[in-house]
């Protein structure tokens, strides 16, 4: 049963009424004249490299009308001006808005006239499957971007010819003719040129595996197919550098270098993809359905000879040719879900596939779909691409979530397009790069089956993460120190789990923990302490809390530290980790160990108890402890108001300090500092107290109110990095003041250090 059609849901939701094409007589190359355009957030740049008959156009989108965003259960539509979020599933959204926009079937020879570019991440998955989530999204980035553009621009690489073409919106008839004249006059002004410096990654790019784990990953599998879990998985390790540069300029490197049938550049505004994909997921044209699955590499020759020994030697191999043909027996069930019963074929098999560097095995599977059906459906039935996961494809991905430590997001998803006539077009998204932060993250995998050596498994990825860190003129990868408890998403040996040295949990204790009983392997109250850790990390963090199956974490740790048959303490730790202007990135730590009774309670049945004399919310101000989470909150919560600083006030409402300095109040000749039980004085405000008296101040302690601040001649605040520094409002009172005695008081404090 559908969803409540869009329109009722979203009424500014636009829909094309008309599509308007014109040649184009294009004076640079097709990824020139994408260049112009790939700055801008929403751009999609699909090319086509290589001879194969699968590399026919270039495809550039620019200037979307809608963009669609969307997370495991929510997903978001934003024209520029509206912005709508649904509590539902990407595929729903995603299926809904197809509806609302549909266009009737296209007679042109163009692969597209309207309709969505963009990327599916692999971690939809979830959407489909009821799947254990137990690594971490160290990413934190949308499972799908698509955009709407109002301008596509066309090359058919055969004939030469290149086709603009442009949509109508209903309610905006004028756009079409301003998109057109806006996109030509950028065709039309001087050629963009490549950023300077070149784009490169800096210092060392690191893997998520250390070899030792990764043999252990290799291990692991082989004894997942030994007891007959599954047959093959494909494992990856994701690598990640510094980058600086302009990622298009990586994109039309990387072309240059080595085309190949599905490029892509993606900028999705907080994050830009490049991908350089051999592998076509699926084709849908009217009714048929094609998947090209890849299995099997081998080296280019350096000489003829030596290319053909090694394509035949490809060819021939009986385990190339076991791990392609259960591939393709995968595909074929996944398609013939939702294609017209005895349709689905393989139309080729063992096809041998040269490219710049190596040759492929592929497969070609063609089958009719369903009356009723459409691209959705398929999609459902389908992905993520089974030649990427492994066989049997629901349980290799439960194998494949369990042993890498972080989601796989874009690699292995799929980009392309989405025609609104119902027409797709979508590559495997392997050799791909992620653009974010500052920083290129990749991933590079293999199938594993029972033969497979560790060591050369491993080799083979360090090789091809070589090959991509080439191309972005970056260090090689380098492998990690040994790592063991569950630390973001990897099982690793405890003396190997860390945070920062400057992370905001050591500055600030900046965390919290939750504490389970688990006996004989069963989590006693599991998910209110799950609820507890969420609440928790919605107030602390500000964000979302992580997306992940604790119960089933918690499982494998029991497992892990042999611990089934006892009474067991698993500990849950978020920690804030290393600070940065755009995100805070926690640390999550889960622990086991058995349980300790209490020894008093061998002697008595209970605890004895004594009031504290210290309450709880000051007593540690009179010490520069490791947790200044009061303080941190209280910072952020004055930002978030407006105002610099917070002023923290006693219990009994009195004024103690700010969340990083301490207060001096002026009233004429007097100098007042607040009288309070529990506030750290600061080296810098001892200084102060020094330096006033020969000033002609004097000096006094006591009880300072709000209203005391309000009527002072001045607030002075002080600390060892702000200096003396006059306080200028209150609550939006303008209080008075005089730079001239903190700038006294500076001098004499730092010019004469």
């Amino acid at each position: 049963m559908k969803a409540p059609a869009l329109a009722a849901a979203l009424p500014w939701l636009g829909r094309v009424t008309d599509v308007h094409s014109e040649p184009v007589n294009l004076l640079e190359p097709f990824a020139e004249a994408a260049r112009r355009f790939a700055d801008l957030p929403g751009t999609v740049v699909l090319m086509s490299g290589g001879e194969l008959d699968c590399a026919r156009y270039h495809v550039l989108g620019v200037y979307p009308w809608l963009t669609l965003c969307g997370h495991r259960r929510q997903t978001t539509l934003d024209d520029g001006i509206h912005r709508g979020t649904l509590e539902e599933d990407p595929f729903t959204t995603l299926s809904r808005l197809l509806d609302h926009c549909r266009l009737p079937s296209s007679k042109s020879p163009l692969p597209l006239s309207s309709g969505l570019l963009g990327y599916l991440a692999y971690d939809l998955k979830d959407c489909l499957e009821q799947l254990p989530r137990t690594s971490v999204d160290d990413l934190d980035l949308p499972l799908m971007h698509l955009v709407a553009p109002s301008v596509l621009l066309i090359q058919d690489r055969i004939s030469g010819s290149t086709t603009l073409v442009a949509t109508r919106l209903a309610g905006d008839e004028a756009g079409l003719e301003r998109n057109v004249a806006r996109f030509k006059q950028a065709l039309a002004a001087p050629a963009a040129t490549a950023s300077e410096p070149a784009p490169r990654g800096s210092g060392t790019c690191t893997s998520v595996f250390s070899r030792a784990e990764y043999l252990s990953t290799v291990d692991a599998i082989r004894s997942y197919i030994l007891e007959g879990d599954v047959y093959q998985v494909n494992m990856s390790q994701r690598f990640r550098a510094q980058f600086s540069g302009n990622p298009f300029d990586c994109f039309v490197q990387t072309y240059a270098a080595n085309p190949a049938p599905f490029f892509a550049y993606i900028n999705a505004g907080g994050h830009q993809i490049v991908s350089t994909s051999p592998e076509r997921f699926l084709e849908l044209r009217g009714s048929t359905v094609e998947t090209r699955p890849i299995k099997g590499t081998r080296p280019r020759g350096k000489t003829p000879a030596e290319d053909e020994a090694l394509r035949a030697e490809l060819r021939e191999s009986p385990k190339e040719d076991a791990e392609l043909s259960m591939i393709v027996d995968l595909l074929r069930n996944d398609i013939g879900k939702v294609c017209r019963t005895g349709s689905v074929r393989v139309t080729e098999h063992k096809r041998v596939e040269a490219y710049q560097n190596v040759h492929h095995l592929v497969s070609t599977v063609k089958g009719e779909l369903d009356e009723g059906t459409d691209a959705v459906d398929l999609l459902r039935a389908t992905f993520p691409g089974g030649s990427i996961t492994g066989c049997p494809k629901i349980r290799a991905m439960e194998v494949i979530d369990e042993l890498e430590p972080v989601r796989r997001h874009v690699y292995t998803g799929s980009i392309g397009y989405i025609g609104f006539d119902g027409d797709m077009d979508l590559s495997i998204a392997i050799r791909t790069a992620t653009f974010t932060r500052g920083q290129v993250v990749f991933s590079v995998g293999g199938g594993i089956v029972f033969d497979s050596d560790p060591e050369s498994e491993f080799e083979e990825t360090l090789h091809k993460g070589r090959t991509l860190m080439n191309a972005l003129a970056g260090a090689a990868p380098e492998e990690p120190s040994a790592a063991t408890v569950w630390h973001d998403g990897a099982f690793k040996p405890s003396s190997a789990a860390s945070v920062p040295l400057d992370s905001e949990g050591l500055a600030y204790g900046f965390g919290f923990f939750e504490t389970v009983r688990v006996q004989a392997g069963r989590p006693i109250l599991l998910p209110a302490h799950v609820q507890r850790f969420e609440l928790a990390w919605r107030e602390l963090f500000q964000s979302p809390p992580p997306d992940i199956t604790w119960s089933a974490v918690m499982a494998q740790l029991i497992r892990k530290n042999g611990l089934e048959s006892t009474v067991a303490v698993v500990k849950l730790v978020a920690v804030s980790g290393k600070p940065t202007t755009q995100r805070r990135t926690p640390v999550l730590f889960a622990t086991a160990k058995p349980h300790s009774p209490r020894p008093a309670l061998s002697a008595r049945p209970g605890l004895a108890l004594r009031v504290y004399p210290h309450r709880r919310h000051t007593h540690l101000a009179s010490h520069k402890t490791l947790n200044y989470l009061f303080y941190k909150l209280a910072g952020e919560w004055a930002q978030r108001e407006g105002a610099d600083e917070a002023l923290i006030l006693d219990p009994d409402g009195s004024v103690s300090e700010t969340n990083t300095a301490n207060v001096c109040c002026i009233f004429g000749k007097t100098a007042c500092f607040p009288r309070s039980e529990h506030s750290l004085p600061g080296t810098l405000a001892a200084e102060v107290r020094r330096l006033l008296p020969s000033l002609g101040l004097v000096i006094e302690d006591r009880r300072l109110s709000v209203e005391d601040l309000l009527a002072a001649d001045q607030v002075i605040l002080t600390s060892s990095l702000l200096g003396a520094v006059p306080a200028v409002s209150l609550n939006d009172s303008k209080l008075r003041y005089d730079g001239a005695l903190c700038d006294e008081l500076n001098r004499a404090v730092f010019d004469d250090a």
